[in-house]
């Protein structure tokens, strides 16, 4: 029977035995020239016959043995000098430590390794020092969450929120006045004007971060001062978005050296334009005129009569814009305010208000009646005073609260009220708006809502009613001052 015919033995390399393609002048593994080669013989590796295979010719001329070229390096990417978009040198890269990378040898070529579990060879340049890669996590796409690409390699998503830029710790002081900063150089962020929310943006004129969005508190939303004896908090309370109250509290003396100590709250009337800057020039105007005149030695309640006044005229001020203004807003109210003030010395309790914010007294001996030392101007009050309604069916009334004094420009008539009173006894003095006592109407609520150590930690127990009102709803701003009163002294003079 036919057989295939025996395919002829496979030539190889006589440098290094790898196999030969025909028509190969080099060998494609080591390089060796096969044209200077000496052609291969068959040499058996068995016995044949029983004959013992022939030895090598002798007295041959062997060409000397040459060793294999050895193949050039390969081309790697990182040879190439990078480019950016333009066609210019990239910039070098920097480590975080701020030292220089590790300079290329002269010739060009990658920098040596050293061998496994040896130094390197003599002559050959030092190793640079490569900074460890920082631990990342692998990251896990699962199955038929992404393309077919992410999903072959493995690409992690993108994330449904992103981390927040953290703010730089290099980030020192402004830049100080009447400097400006150097052109391309990064402005630092001022402390005050960084977002309390993400830490690194900056807060626009607006009252947003820039970085997060995140709607910034204002300076008035919640206010506290402690001030000698006297303190006060203000609260934007839970439903209005600003906060139109504000408070000015002091302690002077007068000219024998008795202590003294004034306390003025203030309401912004949310019907007006601008309220809140009402409320605060109001304030700071009385309270200013009493610490002024009580030294001096003005009677306290002429020296409360003339600061109710000279708040007046700076809410009053307030109204004096272009007429162009008027001309856009023509149905708009002047800046508005209620007050309310106490000033305590020598024994004697002076009250002055305009406006339904109330002033209360709290004896520290809660068996003895507290008592309110302010009538409201407001159309409840003028309802009972006239005997037309009680006072539970006033304030029921949704009209209860329509005031019929207050301060600004479009004021019918400017009528203070003072009083002043002698308590026999001593006691806490609590001044504040309707944002609390709507809470506490009564004099004996507000005695209950009033800490039994109030003269002692006036602070706490103004935190304490603004919680009060707070629990109770909320539904207004809340401030309230809480002034002790002191045993008086044997001999104090008179009203």
């Amino acid at each position: 029977m036919s057989q295939m015919p025996r395919q002829a033995a496979v030539p190889k390399c006589p440098s290094c035995a790898e196999p030969l393609e025909s028509g190969d002048r080099f060998c494609g593994a080591c390089g060796v020239d096969l044209s200077a080669a000496p052609a291969a013989t068959d040499s058996p590796t068995i016995v044949m016959n029983g004959a013992a295979p022939p030895g090598p010719p002798e007295n041959v001329d062997w060409p000397p043995a040459t060793a294999p070229a050895r193949p050039e390096p390969p081309h790697r990417p990182t040879d190439l000098p990078g480019t950016d978009s333009e066609g210019g040198p990239l910039p070098p890269e920097h480590p975080d430590d701020g030292s220089l990378p590790p300079e290329r040898p002269d010739n060009g070529s990658l920098p040596r390794q050293a061998p496994a579990g040896g130094p390197l060879p003599a002559g050959a340049p030092p190793m640079p020092t490569v900074p460890p890669l920082p631990s990342v996590a692998p990251v896990t796409v699962p199955p038929g969450t992404g393309t077919g690409t992410e999903e072959r390699a493995g690409r992690a998503q993108e994330p449904d929120e992103y981390l927040l830029q953290a703010p730089d710790p290099r980030v020192g002081g402004s830049t100080p006045a009447g400097e400006s900063a150097p052109v391309g150089a990064s402005t630092p962020v001022a402390a005050e004007s960084l977002c309390v929310a993400c830490r690194a943006g900056r807060v626009d004129d607006d009252g947003y971060c820039e970085n997060c969005g995140h709607a910034q508190p204002r300076e008035r939303d919640h206010m506290e001062q402690e001030c000698g004896p006297l303190a006060a908090v203000s609260d934007r309370g839970l439903r209005h978005h600003r906060n139109e109250d504000a408070f000015g509290i002091g302690h002077t003396a007068l000219p024998d050296g008795t202590p003294a100590s004034v306390a003025i709250v203030c309401d912004g009337v949310s019907s007006a334009t601008r309220p809140d800057e009402a409320s605060l020039a109001a304030s700071r105007a009385a309270r200013e005129t009493l610490l002024a005149a009580l030294p001096r030695g003005t009677h306290p309640q002429q020296a409360m009569h003339d600061a109710i006044v000279a708040a007046a005229h700076a809410v009053d001020a307030l109204a004096d814009e272009p007429a162009e203004a008027r001309e856009h807003s023509p149905h708009q109210n002047a800046p508005a305010c209620t007050l309310v003030g106490t000033v305590v010395a020598a024994g004697l309790l002076v009250v002055g208000w305009v406006g339904d914010s109330r002033v209360y007294w709290v004896p520290a001996d809660r068996t003895a009646p507290a008592a309110r030392l302010t009538e409201d101007d407001s159309w409840a009050a003028q309802m009972v005073a006239a005997g037309l309604m009680s006072e539970a069916e006033a304030y029921a009334d949704e009209r209860a609260h329509a005031i019929t004094g207050w301060l600004g420009a479009d004021a019918y008539e400017l009528e203070p009220h003072t009083a002043s009173f002698k308590p026999d006894r001593p006691g806490v003095v609590v001044v504040c708006t309707d944002g609390l006592w709507n809470y506490a109407e009564s004099a004996r609520e507000m005695a209950e809502a009033v800490p039994p150590d109030a003269a002692d930690r006036p602070l706490h127990s103004a935190r304490v009613l603004v919680g009060h009102a707070l629990d109770g709803g909320g539904h207004d701003n809340v401030t309230v001052a809480v002034v002790p009163f002191p045993l008086p002294r044997q001999g104090a003079g008179s009203a």
